[in-house]
């Protein structure tokens, strides 16, 4: 696994950008290139199987269904992003559940204004002053309420849910994931852990009960995009991008100084990250690089690549979202603005491209 750096230069009529460190050239490149295994793909991967695209293929030729969203997370950044997408394209996406931990003042305002039909709340001692908030919202019929760790899962089942968004963070996605692959829905998979920690579980399961997986990171959808048509075994290797995190333009001995010195500078700064706007673990894991390590092992189980073949670009504009060397050397690239809800929304709607009416 190498770790190389992609510049862009971005002028207002057009990207001009470097692929050398992609790509390669001459007889170095020859040589990486000639040790450079095609990708082994694991054949319980999720995506670029003979499965995957015969089905990307079919509900690509048909209408865009109306999806029905189980939302795990709500009141935090993936959640928050999420409800911004299914508040445009209310045609298109319907809220039939939800999920927070103990911020009941904006979950109270997210149930009052999408009525999901159940609504967990991990905080249980805060129950009633979820149900005297909504009472106050104009609120007579009340959704069902699950309290504690069931609600997550009450959430992920709800009846009547096809899709199920995990903006939750750490295992507490893993047995919620797990139950609603069970009943063959779809996972808008937001969730990392829920990979790196039971990919040899989780993969399986999806083979098992015919359910489909869709990255809503934005890495693991651009490579989830590059690989839309591209058939089993042309894939070579994957080039995932990293802006670099809040340290990427220090020097080690600056940073550590830095630290020493004034260390409540070097957390403030962990804290905010140059170019997206995430949550606060996912940030400081940037600012460390240890996302990026996170990410790897996340493409290795949805992709079924060699880690070997995994290589990491830092790109500081967060323009490139990541790219795929196919058997024939070809790159294909996936560009964007550094924006949350472009991958949320592939998530959601794929294999269907909707009109933009968030940017």
């Amino acid at each position: 696994m190498r770790l190389s750096f992609l510049c862009l230069g971005l002028t207002a009529s057009a990207c001009a950008y470097s692929l050398a460190t992609i790509s390669g050239s001459g007889a170095a490149s020859s040589a990486r290139r000639a040790g450079v295994a095609h990708a082994v793909l694991d054949p319980a991967a999720p995506v670029l199987t003979d499965g995957n695209l015969r089905d990307s293929l079919a509900r690509a030729l048909e209408a865009s269904p109306r999806k029905h969203i189980a939302l795990l997370g709500s009141t935090g950044s993936i959640g928050t992003q999420t409800l911004d997408i299914c508040r445009e394209y209310p045609e298109y996406f319907e809220v039939i559940s939800l999920s927070a931990g103990s911020n009941v003042e904006l979950l109270a305002a997210q149930v009052a204004e999408f009525r999901p039909k159940v609504v967990g709340l991990a905080a249980a001692d805060k129950e009633e002053e979820l149900r005297d908030r909504l009472r106050a919202a104009g609120m007579t019929k009340l959704p069902e309420i699950v309290v504690g760790s069931e609600g997550q899962t009450a959430v992920a089942v709800a009846p009547g849910a096809d899709t199920v968004v995990t903006g939750v963070v750490g295992c507490a996605g893993l047995l919620p994931t797990i139950e609603a692959i069970k009943l063959g829905r779809t996972i808008a998979l937001a969730n990392k852990e829920t990979l790196i920690a039971g990919g040899p579980v989780i993969l399986p399961l999806l083979d098992q009960y015919g359910a489909k997986m869709t990255p809503a990171d934005s890495e693991h959808s651009a490579i989830f995009q590059c690989l839309q048509g591209v058939p089993p075994g042309a894939l070579r290797r994957i080039i995932l991008t990293a802006s670099g995190g809040a340290f990427r333009d220090f020097a080690t001995d600056e940073l550590i100084a830095l630290n020493r010195e004034q260390p409540e500078v070097v957390r403030k700064k962990a804290s905010t990250h140059p170019n997206w706007d995430m949550g606060a673990k996912i940030t400081v894991d940037s600012a460390t690089m240890m996302n990026k390590g996170l990410e790897v092992i996340e493409a290795h189980y949805l992709f079924g690549c060699e880690y070997d073949n995994i290589e990491i670009v830092v790109h500081p504009q967060s323009i490139v979202h990541s790219a795929v060397e196919t058997s024939d050397t070809s790159v294909i690239a996936q560009l964007g603005w550094p924006d949350m809800r472009l991958p949320i929304l592939y998530s959601m709607s794929w294999p269907h491209r909707l009109n933009s009416r968030l940017w």
